[in-house]
């Protein structure tokens, strides 16, 4: 007895979908839609219908974005980039035009300078989850986008557009900025995420690009030993001088210390610059325990 093949489901127009969802979410609904972004474009990559997939992605990121919606709008941002490497879509100016766009949306709330010990506490505490989560949504969307952009067919490190965007939008919602003395953490922040990516050059342009905006504001450029580490850093990662680079970590460690992630990030650009292996934090602790018995 033959069975039955089953029945190949039959995808409405992506316009359909869009238009539906639009309507969702301007009634309110978007946590409902955000499981049908996800589920429909799932099912147009299944049948390999990544165009559609894609429309369907960038109007619900685009969308969500508009209302406010940054954790919903983010993911279907990344999603969107996903499908592109999905789909092994070539990089070009349009698609590039389609990023521009989703982050454009992005959420971009000038953070409160000089907060006093005042200011309720509640309202800072606020501001300050919602800073770190438009940072958190956009950085996790324009990485995904340098990754596709370097690996289908621009720079080796990714378009520069991209970089730029994302140095920006860290720089001018980093939660740090709240308080005074601290703009130097986003800063560093901005500088070290490049270097991480073995990206010395946009690192550097960075530093020119914003010291300028800061001399045109007729503001005082950030003066830290933090600051003097990346300047130091910058002009040594010009040369082969790892045992310089190992000096300036130990020179520095106090103003590196200030944020946990900076040694991460000063592993990775090791590793980068100069070859060095990031040690698996478990062989000192097993070593150690070997040692014992």
């Amino acid at each position: 007895m033959s069975r039955e093949k089953p029945k190949r489901t039959t995808l409405p127009p992506v316009q359909e979908n869009i238009d539906k969802l639009e309507k969702a979410i301007n009634e309110g609904n978007s946590y409902g839609s955000q499981q049908m972004y996800k589920s429909i474009s799932a099912r147009y990559v299944s049948a390999q219908r990544y165009s559609e997939a894609l429309d369907l992605l960038h109007s619900g990121a685009c969308l969500q974005l508009k209302h406010g919606q940054v954790t919903c709008g983010a993911e279907l941002a990344v999603l969107f980039v996903e499908t592109l490497v999905k789909g092994k879509i070539p990089y070009d100016e349009d698609i590039l035009d389609r990023v521009r766009k989703i982050y454009k949306v992005f959420p971009q709330i000038p953070l409160p300078s000089n907060l006093g010990v005042d200011d309720d506490v509640q309202e800072l505490t606020e501001a300050l989850g919602a800073a770190k989560t438009r940072v958190e949504g956009c950085s996790s969307f324009l990485r995904a986008a340098i990754k596709w952009s370097a690996e289908f067919g621009a720079h080796r490190n990714g378009d520069p557009e991209l970089h730029v965007m994302l140095a920006e939008y860290i720089y001018s919602e980093s939660p740090e900025l709240c308080y005074p003395g601290e703009g130097d953490m986003a800063i560093a922040r901005a500088v070290l995420l490049y270097l991480s990516m073995g990206n010395l050059r946009d690192a550097n342009c960075l530093m020119d690009e914003l010291k300028e905006q800061v001399a045109s504001q007729e503001l005082n450029f950030p003066q830290s030993d933090l600051i003097q580490f990346i300047s130091c850093l910058l002009l040594t990662l010009e040369t082969e001088a790892l045992p310089l680079f190992n000096i300036l970590r130990v020179n520095f460690t106090s103003s590196i210390d200030r944020e946990p992630a900076f040694n991460a990030l000063l592993d990775d650009i090791a590793e980068k610059f100069y070859g060095v292996k990031r040690r698996n934090p478990l062989e000192g602790m097993f070593g150690e325990l070997f040692k014992m018995t």
